[in-house]
C-alpha cells in the first residue's frame, strides 16, 4: 500500500477529524492538521499539528509552502464554503493536489458525503439522467446502510465546548474570524427561547397536520432551510430565507390554485433570531392570501411530504425525500438532484398547475449512485457514527471505492431513513 501524506484543514466541532487522523497514521500515513482557533485544538490527535495564527491574506502563500514541504498528496476538509477552504480549494486545484471534502449527508441520518473537489452546488457530478441510468447498471442496490443514532444533547455539548474553547482566540489566535454570521452566544440564547416553546409548538404543529387531514384541501409544502446555510447564501440567488419566502409566497398568490393552502415549515434547528411567523402572517396579508398560508414549527416531515400537492424547496436535502415520495418538486437554487426527470424544468409560477412526479426508475438510478460515489454510511456525532465514517473514509482515501456487485431492486423496503 502507497504510503500517502494527507493535510486535515478545519472539521466539524466533533471528534471526527482526530479519530481519522489517528487511524491514518496507525496505517502508516503522514497526517498533519492546521489549527485555524482554539476549538480546532479541542480533540486531542497524534498529527502534526500546526498553527496558522496569521491574516488570511497570508493563508495562500502559507498553504503553499505547507503543500510543498511535507509533499501532501490529500487535503480534506470539512464545508467547501468557508472562506479559508474556498480560497484553499481554488489554489489546490491548481497544483493539481487532490481535495476531498465532508458534509452532512445527502441521504440522513445514516450517510455522511465524501466527496473529491467540492459538494452541492460545486459537486462536479452530472445532470444526465441518461449518465444515471446507465452507471446504476453497474453497482448495487443501496438500502438504508446501519443505523446511526445519535444524541442532540451529545451534539450541542461539543459544539458548545468547541465555542467556549474559542473565548481564547483573542489571546491564541486573534486573526481568527469565524465563517458563521452570529456569535455563539447569540444563537444559543435564540435555540434555548425556541427550544423552552417545543412543547407548544409541537400541539400546534400536530392541530395543523389534522386540520390539513380534516378539510382535505390541496397544500404545496415549502421547508425552509437556516438562514446562515451556504446552500443559501452561496448556491441561491436569494439574500437569505426571507428574500425566499416572500417570492414563493408572491408567486403562489398569483398563480395557484384558488384552492390550494401553501404549508411553511421551519427548519428544526433554526436559532429563532428570525420571526418567521410574523414575517409569514405580514406578507400573507399583503397579498390578500389570508389564512391560504400556513406556518409549521414542527410536524412529521413524511406524513406532510406524503399529501402534499407538490414541494418547493431552495435546495434542502428535503427534495431528495420529496423525490422519494413522488412528489412534484420546485428547485430555486443549486443542488445535485435538480434535473430533468426528476425536478420541474420550468419557472415557478408554472410549477404551482403542473402534476407530474419524478420518474421512479431514474431516481432509484440517481440515489444509488450518489449513495455510491459520495456517501458513507456513518455520523459525525456519536462514537458509533464516527466508528463507521472513519472506517469508510479510510478505505475510499486510500483504496478508492469498490463497486459492489449489482442485483436487481423492485422497490425500498420502507420509509427512508433520511427522513426526520
Amino acid at each position: 500500500m502507497k504510503r500517502l501524506s494527507f493535510l486535515l484543514l478545519q472539521g466539524p466541532a466533533t471528534p471526527f477529524f482526530a479519530r481519522l487522523a489517528d487511524t491514518l497514521l496507525e496505517q502508516g500515513h503522514r497526517v498533519f492538521k492546521v489549527n485555524f482557533c482554539t476549538g480546532d485544538t479541542l480533540f486531542r490527535n497524534r498529527a502534526q499539528n500546526i498553527v496558522f495564527d496569521r491574516p488570511i491574506e497570508h493563508w495562500d502563500a502559507f498553504l503553499a509552502d505547507l503543500v510543498e514541504r511535507h509533499g501532501i498528496d490529500r487535503v480534506l476538509l470539512f464545508g467547501d464554503c468557508r472562506p479559508l477552504h474556498r480560497r484553499a480549494i481554488e489554489q489546490l486545484k491548481a497544483l493539481g493536489i487532490k481535495v476531498h471534502v465532508y458534509e452532512e449527508g445527502y441521504f440522513r441520518p445514516n450517510w455522511i458525503t465524501l466527496e473529491a473537489g467540492g459538494t452541492n452546488g460545486f459537486s462536479s457530478l452530472p445532470k444526465d439522467p441518461e449518465w444515471y441510468l446507465r452507471e446504476a447498471e453497474k453497482i448495487a442496490h443501496y438500502g438504508d446502510g446501519d443505523l446511526v443514532g445519535g444524541s442532540l444533547k451529545v451534539r450541542a455539548i461539543q459544539d458548545m465546548a468547541y465555542h467556549i474553547s474559542n473565548l481564547a482566540n483573542p489571546v491564541l489566535y486573534p486573526e481568527y474570524r469565524t465563517h458563521r454570521p452570529h456569535a455563539s452566544h447569540i444563537e444559543y440564547l435564540g435555540w434555548a427561547q425556541r427550544f423552552s416553546r417545543l412543547p407548544w409548538r409541537e400541539r400546534r404543529a400536530r392541530q395543523i397536520c389534522q386540520r390539513l387531514t380534516a378539510e382535505q384541501r390541496p397544500y404545496y409544502l415549502f421547508p425552509l432551510q437556516l438562514n446562515s446555510d451556504y446552500q443559501i447564501k452561496v448556491h441561491s440567488d436569494f439574500s437569505g430565507m426571507p428574500d425566499a419566502i416572500a417570492q414563493v409566497m408572491r408567486s403562489f398568490a398569483e398563480q395557484a390554485p384558488r384552492r390550494a393552502m401553501l404549508v411553511i415549515k421551519n427548519h428544526p434547528l433554526d436559532n429563532g433570531l428570525i420571526n418567521y411567523r410574523r414575517l409569514i402572517e405580514h406578507l400573507a396579508g399583503k397579498l390578500g392570501l389570508g389564512r391560504r398560508v400556513l406556518f409549521i414549527d414542527g410536524g412529521h416531515l413524511p406524513t406532510l411530504l406524503h399529501s402534499a400537492k407538490g414541494v418547493v424547496t431552495v435546495n434542502s436535502t428535503v427534495g431528495l425525500s420529496a423525490l422519494f415520495h413522488g412528489r412534484p418538486t420546485q428547485v430555486l437554487g443549486k443542488a445535485i438532484y435538480n434535473m430533468r426527470g426528476l425536478t420541474h424544468q420550468g419557472s415557478l409560477d408554472s410549477f404551482w398547475r403542473q402534476k407530474q412526479g419524478p420518474d421512479k426508475q431514474l431516481f432509484h438510478a440517481f440515489r444509488n449512485t450518489i449513495i455510491h460515489r459520495t456517501q458513507l454510511n456513518g455520523g459525525f456525532y456519536n462514537q458509533r457514527g464516527i466508528e463507521l465514517a472513519v472506517q469508510g473514509s479510510v478505505q475510499r482515501l486510500t483504496q478508492g471505492a469498490p463497486i459492489p456487485v449489482a442485483e436487481p431492486v423492485d422497490d425500498f423496503a420502507g420509509e427512508p431513513a433520511w427522513e426526520s
